[in-house]
């Protein structure tokens, strides 16, 4: 009999151990569909029409946010169904839909029927969540930290990553194969998800996500602080993603519209990421010894002092460093934040509050984009640094005052 309990323990070990590789690649190349166009994003618009600086600039932003948009408000509606239908059937869906959509794309005749698809993109997506919610209840509870936190590195990843990713596509092949190889690479995500991947039924998960919410946000003993970690990650993810439209227009006018500017964009647009992911690490370390707030507080200052010189470059070898530095802040605040709302909310809600948390990440992207290619068209591509650093001085100040009233 123990070894028939040895053999099943093996089983199930195996079990989550496969769960967590498959999602981990398939909440990679989720990041790499939904970042691979920073590069050339409003390089492609601008074979797709006659446009002036400022349509241009219009059209990257509105076509670049309108996937998170309505991700924001699609999102909670597929979560439900997961509930009720299983999450593995929200996998499977989210990925041959975005299997289908980045396909399409690069088929596209005009930039309404790119804007239509970045909008299905952002309908059929949920491959993230979803993940998060079958490993969280899929996998032994002594292991579900060590897994969750192994599929965020893969969507970190993708997001990161995905510039230049994108960049390399498009510079060996061109923009719309690009699109077609990401449609294939989602697909065989479909795949790997179909056949590898297992969910137990939980009868019970249904009930409790629907009736519970309400009860168990009562028990937050800190929700003014909560909702302030989750508007600092809005604000962090509205800087991040302010130059996204632009970072090719902005690169081609550096580089007096060098040949390669679609490759040197993805360079410049992934600098952060490879920052974030060389550093973080030593960062989450760090923050251990010396608080987790006053590394929040050093990623604000650090963010700041990258941005106001930005503003000023000429160089792109320059911008590349400035850029990395911005990556940097990104890893001294981004795990900060997750660190400080695991830390201050009740276990049965840790999974929902990081969901809410998701959503103004969400917000963020959208704003971020709308707001940068605004202010590119009234102060032109570098005053979106200043934007973004005085974004950065509002962002500190409300956390300072948030953890302030928090001691108190």
């Amino acid at each position: 009999m123990s070894e028939n309990n040895h053999t099943s323990q093996e089983s199930s070990d195996s079990l989550w151990h496969r769960n967590v590789f498959v999602l981990w690649f398939g909440v990679f190349m989720t990041g790499i569909a939904l970042s691979e166009v920073m590069p050339f994003l409003s390089l492609y618009i601008d074979t797709l029409g006659n446009f002036n600086k400022n349509q241009l600039t219009f059209y990257s932003g509105a076509v670049f946010a309108i996937t998170f948009l309505v991700t924001a408000f699609v999102s909670p509606l597929w979560g439900k169904l997961a509930d009720r239908k299983g999450r593995k059937l929200m996998l499977l869906r989210a990925a041959l839909g975005m299997a289908i959509i980045l396909f399409l794309m690069g088929f596209v005749t005009n930039v309404w029927q790119l804007f239509a698809l970045r909008a299905l993109q952002g309908a059929m997506g949920g491959f993230v969540s979803n993940s998060n919610a079958l490993i969280a209840t899929q996998t032994p509870k002594q292991h579900a930290g060590r897994a969750l936190g192994i599929l965020v590195t893969g969507m970190t990843a993708g997001n990161l990553l995905g510039p230049l990713f994108g960049g390399i596509l498009a510079t060996v092949f061109d923009y719309r194969m690009s699109f077609h190889i990401t449609g294939a690479i989602l697909l065989l995500v479909f795949f790997l998800t179909l056949f590898l991947v297992k969910e137990d039924p939980q009868p019970k998960i249904s009930h409790i996500a629907e009736s519970s919410t309400r009860k168990l946000w009562q028990q937050v003993p800190n929700k003014q602080f909560i909702i302030g970690l989750f508007i600092t990650t809005m604000f962090v993810q509205m800087v991040n993603t302010s130059i996204n439209p632009v970072v090719s227009l902005f690169v081609r006018e550096l580089t007096n519209n060098a040949g390669n500017t679609t490759f040197i964009a993805g360079v410049v647009a992934a600098m952060p990421g490879i920052a974030t992911v060389l550093v973080a690490p030593s960062f989450g370390r760090i923050g251990d010894r010396v608080g987790t707030e006053r590394m929040i507080k050093i990623g604000f200052m650090i963010a700041v002092i990258a941005f106001i010189p930005t503003a000023f470059v000429t160089s792109i070898t320059i911008l590349m460093v400035l850029r990395f530095i911005v990556g940097i802040s990104d890893a001294t605040m981004m795990p900060a934040v997750q660190t400080l709302l695991s830390r201050h909310t009740p276990t049965a809600m840790t999974s929902r509050i990081f969901s809410y948390n998701q959503s103004f990440q969400a917000i963020g992207s959208v704003l971020g984009p709308m707001l940068g290619a605004l202010v590119a068209s009234i102060y032109d591509y570098r005053g979106i640094f200043i934007f973004s650093a005085i974004i950065i001085i509002i962002n500190a100040i409300l956390f300072n005052f948030n953890t302030r009233n928090l001691k108190s």
